[in-house]
């Protein structure tokens, strides 16, 4: 079985139990440090039951266009349409690398609570994905504060390290070619992300 298909297994069976209000929380802390324009072409990457998609389908205007959401669990797609009202949401089970979008063709991209998962190649389709000057936002687990179990421990990327504290997410986001990067550490409870927030530059 691949890599992938044991990921969405996963998922899958977490869909009737996910934490809803700590991934509603998390996307509450991506979208207010990169809040996107109103009409702007947006994808929610490995969205799980689309948090961040829900949030800003509810606040978009009706005719904006569709918040992309894809993640690669059936399950979790299943559960994200079950809570969304109207048709502001374009719900996918596909992989998340590569999002199935030309290039330079979003404004922004986020990504919750997943790309410890997806691994640095989820950064360079980011690049690819983004018009100049797009934005991403992400969150990583600290490292200190990061306690998978033994069948999410094995499927973590080994090229993503968890951030210490909010200098490392920035140093990391730079190096791997964003500019204007912001990060802050986000309390929820008793487990503690950094939310990463930067763009593409404008110019390459």
């Amino acid at each position: 079985m691949t890599r992938a298909a044991i990921l969405a297994g996963l998922f899958d069976d977490l869909a009737d139990s996910y934490d809803h209000d700590h991934h509603e929380r998390i996307a509450d802390a991506l979208l207010a440090r990169a809040w996107p324009g109103a009409y702007d072409a947006v994808a929610d990457v490995a969205c799980g039951a689309g948090a961040v998609a829900l949030r800003l389908a509810r606040a978009r205007p009706d005719s904006a266009p569709p918040v992309l959401a894809v993640d690669i669990s059936p399950r979790m797609i299943e559960a994200g349409r079950g809570r969304a009202v109207g048709g502001a949401v374009d719900w996918r089970v596909a992989d998340a690398v590569p999002l199935p979008v030309p290039d330079g063709s979003l404004d922004a991209v986020f990504c919750a609570s997943s790309l410890h998962f997806l691994g640095c190649r989820a950064l360079a389709d980011w690049r690819r994905v983004l018009r100049p000057g797009g934005r991403v936002a992400y969150s990583l687990p600290l490292a200190g504060h990061f306690r998978p179990s033994s069948r999410f421990a094995a499927l973590l990327a080994a090229d993503v390290p968890l951030p210490a504290g909010p200098e490392d997410a920035v140093d990391w986001a730079v190096g791997h070619g964003f500019t204007d990067v912001t990060a802050q550490v986000a309390v929820l409870g008793d487990r503690r992300v950094a939310v990463t927030a930067a763009r593409l530059p404008e110019h390459p």
